[in-house]
């Protein structure tokens, strides 16, 4: 659901609030002055000043007994206070108004972890609902509105991935996409097949829910000659197609667009936050699914460009789809560099893990600024290599590539997965992402809540809006 929370700044703490939160550094003093005696409660208490930890006070009233807050900030470093900051949101819960008296230091980190926090996905009883207002006491107006901004954003694209495949399909997708008030364009499936794009229909034939090409285009207000383009896997719903997948395996994978889900909201949120550079986004939506139509082991696709590519295993989709959006970005876009995102391989799970997320690029700055961009958002990547005696992987006796390792041993999937789409980004800088890993999580915890992580988008408007 989007965030139904509110956040609004006032410059003073207002008289006699619902529930107020007061922070506290690692040597126990307290972010204002305040009627009690902070540093003795807090020694009663045996606070150490931790980032999330929190000293829940009774205060006398109008009317009864109130509550303050005391919540402690650690080094109040941006991770100590996101981590504060969802700490608070979680505690709220069911609350009608939570004041915080805002700390020190990066506060567009501060209310975006607090926002995140509030974040809820469910169809049916919401059950105990996110606090409904925060207000941030001595708050920047720009920086509180910057966060909110993203938080927005990235809520959508966690929207858009928890989504059911009963209701959300390649042609759902498109409708979302067009909401978000840039110009779109889509290609159906009569105009993808005039069109040449063979490995998205190819993985969407076997459903009944044909695919679609999104195009969605940002333009700065003022002129710039740099151009960017996102390139977004969008797989509604991956059964692995007659590759079936186990059980198990089948029952996330609504989250299999997350990386689509990504660009969509990236794209929305740009003129907010005025980027200073022209991005189009390309989504290569489809369902895989088996059925009498589907594509089989063993065929031959041949991709936007002319490239062929034999099918060793229908479950390696994703590749498929990107492969002619990133062809058709090179041919047609002529971008300055591309980015493409996708919940890719599960081998990037075994390698990484769930928090952070893989990048490989053909260049170094391209990597580097990509790599920075997370450390600042907090959506951290760790730079994998594009290693080359990798390649004979993806031979094929038939045609010009296999979209699986056709007989080598290399093992590698990530980084063999990274090769295949590298032969399709062209000369120009391309770096890709594989969130498989981190683009969705098991549990409620810190920024995150149980589901699709919206992880990208943050990494991406920091890149994007950096100048």
């Amino acid at each position: 659901m989007p965030i139904e929370t509110t956040a609004t700044v006032v410059a003073d703490v207002p008289d006699d609030p619902e529930l107020l939160a007061v922070p506290y550094a690692s040597d126990l003093s307290p972010g204002v002055e305040l009627s009690l005696p902070v540093s003795d409660l807090l020694a009663h208490y045996e606070a150490k000043g931790a980032a999330g930890e929190i000293v829940e006070v009774p205060v006398a009233r109008a009317g009864g007994v109130g509550r303050i807050l005391l919540y402690g900030v650690g080094d109040g470093s941006p991770k100590a206070l996101r981590t504060a900051a969802a700490g608070l949101t979680r505690k709220a819960r069911g609350r009608d108004t939570l004041t915080v008296v805002t700390p020190e230091g990066d506060v567009t980190a501060f209310v975006e972890a607090a926002l995140l926090a509030a974040y809820t996905f469910r169809i049916g009883d919401a059950g105990k609902k996110p606090v409904r207002a925060l207000t941030f006491a001595g708050a920047d107006e720009e920086q509180v509105r910057r966060a909110e901004t993203v938080a927005r954003a990235v809520a959508l694209a966690r929207d858009l991935a928890n989504t059911p495949s009963s209701v959300k399909n390649p042609a759902w997708l498109a409708e979302r996409a067009a909401e978000t008030g840039v110009p779109v364009r889509v290609w159906d499936e009569e105009q993808l097949a005039a069109g040449g794009f063979g490995g998205i229909l190819a993985v969407g034939r076997g459903s009944a829910s044909p695919p679609r090409l999104i195009q969605l285009s940002y333009t700065p207000e003022e002129p710039t000659d740099r151009h960017v383009v996102l390139v977004g896997k969008g797989i509604t719903f991956d059964s692995g197609g007659l590759s079936l997948k186990p059980t198990a395996n089948m029952k996330f994978q609504k989250t299999d667009m997350a990386g689509g889900a990504v660009v969509i909201a990236v794209l929305g949120a740009l003129a907010a936050l005025k980027a200073p550079v022209r991005v189009t986004g390309l989504v290569a939506a489809a369902e895989n699914m088996p059925s009498g139509t589907s594509q089989r082991p063993s065929d031959v696709i041949t991709h936007y460009g002319g490239r062929t590519v034999e099918v060793l295993n229908t479950d390696a989709e994703g590749r498929l789809v990107l492969a002619d959006a990133l062809a058709y970005a090179d041919a047609e876009l002529d971008p300055d560099a591309v980015v493409d995102i996708a919940t890719l391989t599960g081998a990037i799970t075994v390698a990484l893990g769930p928090h952070v997320g893989a990048v490989y690029a053909s260049d170094d700055v391209l990597a580097k600024q990509l790599v920075e961009a997370g450390q600042s958002a907090d959506d951290r990547l760790w730079r994998m290599p594009l290693i080359e005696e990798y390649t004979p992987a993806l031979e094929s006796s038939i045609a010009d590539l296999a979209n699986v390792e056709s007989g080598s041993t290399f093992g590698a999937g990530s980084i063999t997965a990274a090769l295949f789409l590298r032969e399709f980004a062209g000369e120009r800088p391309w770096a890709h992402l594989d969130i498989a890993g981190v683009g969705r999580s098991a549990a409620d915890e810190g920024v995150l809540s149980k589901g699709a992580t919206g992880f990208g988008v943050r990494l991406m408007l920091e890149w994007l809006t950096r100048g």
